[in-house]
C-alpha cells in the first residue's frame, strides 16, 4: 500500500516544487507594452530671403509637384525673410519660386531649384523683374 508523502523529507520538497512548475504554466500571460519609439528628428526649415528692389509689392509663391503655395508678400524696396518647412517644398525638394507684382501683370519665375535641409535661398527681385537672380547656399 502507498504511504502518504506528508511528513517525509521527499514530500516536503515535492509539493512546493510541483506548485512552482504548475502555477506559471496556468497563469495568464500579460501582453508587454509596445516599445516606445525614439523621437524623430525635428522638422527642418529653410530660410527664404527675398530682397525686393521693384517699385511694387510682390506676392511670393512656391511651385512644386503641380501646385502653387503662397508664401507671403514683400513690400516695395524692402527685404523679407520667410521660414519654409521642408514639407512645403515637395517630396523631391525640387521647386520654383514665383513672384507676382501687385497691381501689375508682371511676374517672375525662377528655374527649378533643388535644396537640402540646412540650406538657404536668397532671391533678389530687381527693378526690372526679368533681371532678378536667385542663389541657394
Amino acid at each position: 500500500m502507498l504511504r502518504p508523502l506528508r511528513g517525509t523529507p521527499f514530500g516536503v520538497w515535492l509539493a512546493p516544487l510541483l506548485l512552482m512548475l504548475i502555477l506559471p504554466a496556468c497563469a495568464r500571460q500579460r501582453a508587454s507594452p509596445p516599445p516606445q519609439r525614439a523621437p524623430g528628428p525635428e522638422p527642418v526649415e529653410v530660410v527664404l530671403t527675398v530682397t525686393n528692389h521693384y517699385w511694387l509689392d510682390v506676392v511670393v509663391y512656391i511651385e512644386h509637384d503641380g501646385q502653387r503655395t503662397r508664401v507671403g508678400t514683400v513690400t516695395a524696396v524692402s527685404t523679407q525673410q520667410f521660414l519654409l518647412p521642408m514639407r512645403q517644398l515637395g517630396a523631391s525638394h525640387q521647386f520654383r519660386l514665383y513672384g507676382a507684382a501687385i497691381g501689375s501683370p508682371e511676374a517672375v519665375r525662377t528655374e527649378t531649384l533643388s535644396i537640402q535641409p540646412g540650406q538657404g535661398i536668397e532671391w533678389t527681385l530687381e527693378s526690372s523683374l526679368r533681371r532678378s537672380s536667385v542663389a541657394v547656399f
